[in-house]
Formats: C-alpha cells, sequence, structure tokens
C-alpha cells in the first residue's frame, strides 16, 4: 500500500522528480542560450520564482554545471564539458563501423560532425583504405554550423529535415562535402558526412551517407 504524503503536500518522491526536472529543464536553458540567462530571465522561462531558481543554481554550481560570470549571467561550467568528453569515445564506437563502411563504400573521408559550443565539431574521422589521395581532416576540427555540409545538414536537421546537403569549397577551397543529419537521438545534434577531392554526385552519395546516418542513429539510440 502506498504511504500518503504530509496533508496538503507533496510526497518527498515527487519533489525530488520536480526538482530533477526543473534543474534539467534550466540546464538545457543555459546551454540553449549563447548570452548567457539572468536568474530573472531563467525564472520567466522555467514559469517559477527567483528564490526556486537560485536554489537549482546553487545545486548545479555545485557540481560545476552552471557558473556564473562577471555580469552575473548564467553559463555552463566545465562540468558538462568533462561529461561531454566522457560521452564521446561511447559516440565514437557507436559511429565507427557505419563510417567505415561509408568510407569505402564512397572513396572519400567520413566524419561524424556534433555540435559543441555551437559549432561543428568532427568528433571522428575514418579515411578510404584504397585511394591514392583523399582529404586529410583531423579529428577535432571546428568550423560554423553556416558553413560546410556537415552544418548545414546539422541546421536541417532541427527543423526535421534528413535530405543529404551538398557543398563545395564552403570550408576548404578545392575541397567537396555531402552530409546528412542524424535523428532520433535524445540530446544529439549531429551529422554524417563524407569530403572528397572531387565533386560528389548527390544523387549517388546522397542515399549512402543517409543510411549512414540512419545506421549511426540507431546504433546510438
Amino acid at each position: 500500500m502506498e504511504t500518503a504524503g504530509p496533508a496538503g503536500g507533496a510526497r518527498p518522491g515527487a519533489e525530488t522528480a520536480q526538482t530533477l526536472d526543473r534543474g534539467l529543464r534550466l540546464l538545457h536553458l543555459v546551454a540553449d542560450t549563447r548570452a548567457g540567462l539572468t536568474v530573472t530571465e531563467a525564472a520567466q522561462r522555467l514559469g517559477i520564482g527567483r528564490a526556486a531558481v537560485y536554489r537549482l543554481v546553487g545545486a548545479l554550481s555545485g557540481h560545476g554545471m552552471v557558473r556564473r560570470d562577471d555580469e552575473g549571467r548564467l553559463r555552463l561550467g566545465a562540468g558538462v564539458l568533462h561529461l561531454a568528453r566522457r560521452a564521446q569515445p561511447l559516440l565514437a564506437e557507436g559511429a565507427l563501423p557505419a563510417l567505415r563502411r561509408l568510407a569505402e563504400q564512397v572513396g572519400a573521408t567520413a566524419h561524424l560532425t556534433v555540435v559543441e559550443g555551437g559549432e561543428g565539431v568532427a568528433l571522428v574521422v575514418v579515411e578510404p583504405s584504397w585511394t591514392q589521395f583523399h582529404v586529410g581532416y583531423r579529428t577535432g576540427t571546428r568550423h560554423p554550423l553556416a558553413r560546410g555540409a556537415a552544418g548545414r545538414a546539422i541546421l536541417a536537421g532541427r527543423s526535421g529535415d534528413a535530405r543529404p546537403v551538398s557543398t563545395a569549397g564552403e570550408l576548404q577551397s578545392g575541397a567537396y562535402g555531402v552530409a546528412a543529419p542524424v535523428l532520433g537521438v535524445p540530446g544529439l545534434e549531429a551529422s554524417v558526412g563524407v569530403v572528397a577531392l572531387a565533386p560528389l554526385d548527390l544523387a549517388t552519395v546522397g542515399p549512402q551517407v543517409t543510411a549512414a546516418a540512419t545506421t549511426i542513429a540507431t546504433a546510438l539510440s
């Protein structure tokens, strides 16, 4: 039999779940606001009082997830980066098989690009084994989301558009890219793509890239 909580009040378990939900929502708000948030802005967006926000900020700050800058605005803390680094090997492990197949099929350098700090970051890169020449694309390379096939595919994926995107010379003169978003993985904004030294046929390469993105989404879900 379930034991009722104090008269007129919520059960302790329900209160804990609500606090956790609010803390996570606050963390997402801070992550999505590049200019940072004031406590008042956070309270308005969450629909709760300032005092409640201060309590959440105190708990999150204690774990390094949120910090306050010189102007008192809430920003992500170093603890989030630590969690992200711990998660990256898991993402890489899930993506590698599909990226290897894609690189060999297309004969081009394949990559998984993720969003970090509002930019695209090459998390995993696989080069083809049989080509004489191919693009050297370093893991950790960063670029604006509005430039290059990988970033443009991520932006398109935000509206649910899974169609592959192609670009030419946007990040590097003489380089051609095709990418498709990785959709359906909660908390992950990413794309799968290939980059080559010669033009890529979107009608041929596009479905291959999209298939790899779907396979990776399934592996990471």
